[in-house]
């Protein structure tokens, strides 16, 4: 007796929701910069990791760590604002059909570090974090508005998840 087939139905989803059943994963092209001494840093291996949880189409991603006159330049040169910040990512453009999204993710090694003591945070986990935050915001995801907000910390708590670190909004 023939196995029936059933065509299932795919479900309708919203930003930010991704299908975990699919048996195809986003490809990932990635080249990772040290502007500095990466001896306390996270490898290639680990970046790529944090990135591919966070993927929702495929992409081409260079994540780039650097220090904090670097930081302050490119944060001054493309947001207008005189300080090193902690992540900044460059999306280019909406993705072509067929074609991966394309972006830079920007790390400042001194400023993770400083907010990690800070925060009485695990400097990899800190690292996680905010690659992970930089993944979404070349996707699309934002935080202006507190519903945004709520969509992309949402993800980055499940992601996290997934990596076994506890959220890190939770006080």
């Amino acid at each position: 007796m023939a196995a029936k087939q059933v065509k299932q139905k795919t479900p309708n989803r919203r930003k930010g929701e991704v299908d975990k059943n699919s048996a195809s994963k986003p490809s990932l092209k990635l080249a990772v910069q040290y502007e500095l001494d990466k001896d306390s840093l996270p490898t290639r291996h680990q970046f790529r990791r944090w990135i591919h949880l966070a993927l929702e189409h495929d992409a081409e991603v260079a994540l780039r760590v650097v220090d904090e006159d670097e930081g302050r330049q490119l944060n001054r040169d493309y947001r207008g604002k005189d300080y090193a910040t902690n992540v900044l990512t460059f999306e280019y453009g909406a993705p072509i059909p067929g074609m991966p999204l394309m972006g830079d993710i920007v790390l400042c090694a001194p400023v993770v570090a400083r907010e990690a003591r800070e925060q009485g945070k695990d400097l990899h986990t800190h690292y996680a974090h905010l690659t992970v935050h930089g993944a979404l915001h070349m996707q699309g995801y934002d935080h202006e508005e507190a519903s945004d907000a709520e969509v992309m910390e949402g993800r980055e708590i499940e992601i996290l998840s997934v990596l076994g670190i506890a959220n890190p909004y939770d006080e």
